[in-house]
């Protein structure tokens, strides 16, 4: 039987809120685990890319290319020092939009990109651009869960209705089993109440669960990515990696 590896796609339209930095570190935290992890670069910032070490600059190929049918996923894989796998992005998946609606089913082309390497992973963990366009559409239609990064203040709650609205778009029309895992609290500093009452009216206001713990504000975040590693390397024992280690190990 092939093996179907867990697939999450991490969604959220408003940038800042630590989408990328969630990707990195419960790749990394699942490695830790011993589990075999794939982590997709589908944002044209490569932003992912860049803080596992690779310039998208100096990469020749990416996933736009596999996207556009030219090469297999598994000849553009890199490893990560940290773990994981990962397929990069480079600034030319900004294009990939106009290309992949040209297809017959545009909606499945990163399902059917992923599918040859199913059966090397326990995990796929996807990062999906800061948009509803179509290649977060893609990531959600490839994904078994969808997990939500939420920061922990009154703005970042605009929007989240219309990611809802696109992911129930994408249960009815292409992928019904796509499960909403929840929101992840983001940048969470309980020392201010504002923060404090944020978390506690996010799962009032969407009907969703709240993965614990919160993952809190720090600047050892934003310290990891300039050299290339996640937080659980560059500073193994803080709170923030240790955050990403409990939410891996409740997601196994």
């Amino acid at each position: 039987m092939t093996r179907v590896p867990r697939t999450i796609a991490v969604a959220n339209q408003k940038g800042g809120v630590a989408k990328t930095t969630t990707v990195a570190s419960l790749g990394v935290a699942l490695s830790e685990l011993g589990q075999r992890v794939l982590l997709v670069d589908l944002d044209p910032q490569a932003c992912l890319t860049f803080s596992l070490g690779y310039d998208p600059e100096d990469l020749e190929t990416s996933i736009h290319h596999v996207l556009l049918g030219g090469i297999k996923a598994q000849d553009v894989l890199v490893s990560c020092d940290d773990g994981p796998d990962l397929l990069p992005a480079t600034i030319e998946l900004a294009t990939a939009e106009v290309h992949l609606a040209a297809e017959s089913e545009p909606e499945h082309v990163v399902r059917t990109a992923l599918r040859p390497l199913a059966s090397a992973y326990d995990w796929i963990v996807l990062d999906c651009p800061p948009t509803l366009g179509l290649l977060t559409v893609n990531g959600l239609s490839a994904a078994s869960d969808v997990l939500i990064p939420l920061q922990c203040e009154t703005l970042a709650h605009r929007g989240v209705g219309q990611l809802l609205d696109t992911i129930h778009d994408v249960q009815r029309l292409t992928n019904p089993g796509l499960r909403v895992l929840g929101i992840l609290p983001t940048l969470y500093d309980g020392r201010t109440t504002h923060a404090r009452l944020v978390l506690e009216t996010i799962s009032d206001s969407y009907d969703l669960a709240v993965l614990a713990p919160p993952i809190p504000k720090s600047i050892r975040f934003a310290e990891a990515p300039a050299v290339g590693r996640s937080i659980l390397s560059t500073s193994t024992r803080s709170a923030g990696a240790n955050a990403y280690r409990q939410l891996a190990t409740t997601l196994l």
